[in-house]
């Protein structure tokens, strides 16, 4: 069984992820938002709200966006960690990741 997470960047650039996750453990999602929390500061994200509160959705955003399409077309490794990390942090064999529409959704 796979597990996808597609990525908007915009209306003509989006990235299909597709992992071969056989299920969802709550134990890899605890590691998984961890990831997030470490790769959120260490690629220097932004808070989206102005009250400057970051919520893991938001974190999933900032990280797909400072990854950049590029990162995710090109480097199979990054872009599988980041969808596996993506797939157990919220609990969820599909998920889309929307930066227009500044959104996640499971």
């Amino acid at each position: 069984m796979s597990a996808m997470v597609l990525v908007i960047f915009s209306p003509r650039q989006h990235i299909e992820l597709v992992t071969p996750i056989q299920t969802i453990d709550p134990e890899s999602g605890k590691q998984s938002r961890d990831w997030f929390d470490r790769t959120w500061q260490e690629l220097g994200c932004e808070p989206l709200r102005a009250s400057g509160k970051v919520l893991l959705l938001d974190k999933i955003m900032g990280v797909a966006d400072a990854m950049g399409y590029t990162m995710l077309s090109q480097d199979d490794e990054r872009a599988q960690e980041f969808a596996r990390h993506c797939l157990q942090a919220v609990g969820s064999m599909q998920v889309t990741v929307d930066l227009p529409g500044l959104a996640v959704t499971y």
